[in-house]
């Protein structure tokens, strides 16, 4: 369904982010290799976050420009010098001046694929690309239950549905090319990913605003993240006592034509 502003379950800290979620752009290696950025090549970043990966595209000798939804996210990017702007990804007002649009792991934040697909289309140069990669059909779906499953015994009022988009590849592949796009190939890549600071510390970063939408006080949040790392240990803590959580990663790349 359209929308028309910023997914209201994405809620950032930068702080925190930084803490417990640094897996996300270090992960990023090989959707940057897809990227492939070029000295000189005009780079739209779509959901930038902090800028980490941002850095990498200018150290290979792009001039890249950087949006999120995220103040707080945008913010922790300028202090590092980036050119970052404060943007809803579903309602891009950028011309045809990019030789190419990244995105890691911010498109399953934008529920509206359409208006996002449209969007970077307009942002393209002709026989410009968009790679990037996002959350996909099957991601961290013992996370999400288990979550869900704890509001629930609790009483709250969980949302029908998951405030994210995980597609299959054919989804995906289709949206894109009602939008324009040519040389559409996405995967669905599994990739067990290890949590660092464990199952509740990713739940106060990335499932704030899911708990903030099942009218779940900010008080009473860390506790309930408590109790689903403690439920889910069995399926997702380690023999050496380590949290690995079952990603999947939708990897794309596409073109515009000419």
């Amino acid at each position: 369904m359209p929308v028309s502003a910023p997914n209201a379950a994405s809620r950032w800290d930068a702080a925190d982010y930084a803490k417990s979620a640094a897996f996300v752009p270090a992960l990023g290696a090989p959707v940057l290799a897809l990227l492939d950025p070029q000295p000189g090549e005009s780079i739209l970043d779509l959901g930038c976050g902090d800028g980490a990966l941002t850095v990498k595209i200018i150290e290979a000798g792009a001039k890249v420009v950087g949006v999120d939804a995220s103040e707080s996210m945008v913010a922790a990017a300028k202090a590092l010098g980036l050119d970052t702007h404060v943007a809803n990804g579903e309602a891009l007002e950028f011309g045809p001046e990019f030789d190419a649009v990244f995105s890691n792991a911010a498109l399953h934040w934008m529920l509206d694929g359409a208006a996002v697909a449209a969007g970077v289309h307009r942002a393209l140069k002709p026989g410009g690309r968009f790679v990037g990669e996002m959350g996909g059909q099957g991601n961290v779906a013992t996370l999400r239950a288990g979550i869900r499953a704890e509001l629930v015994r609790r009483g709250y009022p969980v949302p029908a549905e998951d405030p994210q988009w995980y597609p299959a590849p054919a989804e995906f592949a289709a949206i894109y090319a009602a939008a324009g796009f040519v040389d559409i190939d996405a995967q669905l890549i599994p990739r067990p990913t290890p949590l660092p600071e464990g199952v509740a510390a990713w739940l106060r970063v990335f499932r704030a605003g899911f708990m903030d939408a099942a009218q779940v006080p900010e008080a009473d949040q860390a506790e309930i993240a408590e109790a689903v790392e403690q439920t889910l240990a069995p399926q997702l803590r380690q023999p050496d006592g380590s949290w690995v959580a079952d990603y999947v990663r939708l990897r794309f790349s596409m073109r515009k034509p000419l």
